[in-house]
């Protein structure tokens, strides 16, 4: 199945028509766990709305899983995935480093995917030909950095926080490794991966409504992106994503050195 960039862009329009109005506005932010911090916003809820109306109303037969309202026809070929507003966070502390995510599988394989920033006016987009941007810049096709040194690559992760002890100590390593890292990038990571800003995005803890639309946007850019142990980055958890298999492979081996 072909995803035309139309449709995503049209996915954009109906999330930015939610979430714009509610961004640095007051707004109630209600937590979903116990004993912990995992904010949700109406924006987060009435994006997802729009967005699944405009996928069944296009795809009947498709199924969708979404952060806030969870799965239906989760069993069919086609599954659109979606996070309303990844980088929540970020979000409701007035940083624009937010964006909203949706991707598309085919038998559980990310084919298609983009990631919106309204606020910014930026779209990420993959839908087989490669990764488009279109923004303030214009458009532009992208790719991802040559870079093969460690001691050469730029590296981002949300926080270091979210890592668990064993985990922090690998990511740890590999910071130590690598020229420059920064922090509090969320999805915005992934698509400066893919454009040739950065070189390594390593995370953990992740939903696959926090990665799949990004997969396709990295993978048509030249890149890499794999769980920590190589394999598919569908399933979410621990991710390695880098701008080429050299990078990743290098990467990879240090994180697993210790």
């Amino acid at each position: 199945m072909v995803v035309s960039p139309e449709f995503l862009r049209r996915i954009a329009a109906v999330a930015a028509r939610e979430a714009l109005p509610r961004f640095r506005m007051p707004g109630l932010v209600a937590n979903k766990v116990a004993g912990g911090f995992d904010p949700v916003t109406e924006a987060d809820r009435e994006t997802e709305k729009a967005i699944r109306a405009l996928i069944r109303a296009e795809f009947p037969e498709h199924g969708i899983l979404g952060e806030e309202f969870g799965a239906e026809g989760a069993d069919a070929r086609h599954v659109w995935v979606i996070d309303p507003i990844d980088g929540t966070r970020s979000f409701i502390s007035g940083i624009p480093l937010w964006g909203t995510l949706v991707g598309l599988t085919d038998g559980g394989d990310a084919v298609a995917g983009m990631m919106a920033q309204p606020f910014i006016g930026e779209l990420f987009y993959a839908t087989g030909d490669g990764t488009h941007y279109e923004g303030p810049h214009g458009k532009a096709r992208l790719a991802t950095r040559t870079t093969e040194t460690l001691s050469e690559a730029m590296l981002c992760t949300t926080t270091p926080a979210i890592f668990e002890p064993d985990r922090r100590s690998a990511f740890d390593r590999l910071e130590r490794h690598v020229r420059l890292s920064r922090y509090g990038t969320d999805c915005y990571a992934y698509c400066m991966l893919a454009a040739g800003q950065i070189d390594l995005v390593v995370e953990t803890g992740l939903q696959p409504y926090d990665i799949v639309a990004l997969v396709p946007i990295i993978e048509q850019a030249g890149g890499v992106v794999t769980d920590w142990d190589g394999g598919p980055a569908e399933r979410g958890g621990g991710i390695v994503a880098a701008a080429n298999t050299t990078l990743h492979a290098k990467a990879l081996a240090v994180l697993h050195s210790g």
